[in-house]
């Protein structure tokens, strides 16, 4: 996992392929324009879902992984919490692997909370556990999704 300033994300933009044509459409976009929904940047090897939501308490955030994708996730509006757990130390499956969703749901409690806040992302990958959502009222965020392995992926 790693949390970070969106001024700093050409720091990260070496560590796969994608990631700098990810974060040059975090910066380049208004999402004050964007309506709430799914976009394919490139193909499906990098994907946009910008959505709004109402925040969830801590206890009713469930732990997610995904095999496929890497996600950056960023709020646009509002204060996001989000738990984290390592994969390594996730035990109890409470929804199996969905292989056309890309998503394991858990049982697991997080081990850790981070505050997002607008400006700033956060990069999960494969082996990271998160429960997001999180917070107070109303929040509007953006979630990058980006191929694990981009030839597998088309």
């Amino acid at each position: 996992m790693i949390l970070a300033s969106l001024c700093n994300s050409k720091r990260f933009e070496n560590m796969h392929p994608l990631f700098k044509q990810a974060f040059e459409y975090l910066k380049s976009t208004n999402f004050s324009k964007v309506e709430d929904g799914k976009y394919e940047l490139e193909g499906k090897r990098l994907t946009a879902s910008v959505t709004s939501l109402f925040c969830k308490k801590k206890e009713d955030a469930a732990i997610e992984t995904h095999k496929k994708y890497i996600d950056i996730q960023m709020p646009l509006l509002g204060v996001e919490k989000i738990g984290w757990k390592a994969g390594c130390e996730l035990t109890e499956e409470s929804i199996p692997y969905n292989e056309e969703s890309d998503i394991t749901f858990y049982v697991d409690r997080p081990t850790a909370y981070t505050k997002i806040y607008p400006g700033q992302f956060v990069i999960y990958f494969p082996e990271d556990g998160h429960a997001p959502g999180i917070g107070e009222g109303n929040m509007r965020k953006v979630i990058l999704k980006i191929a694990v392995d981009e030839e597998a992926i088309v």
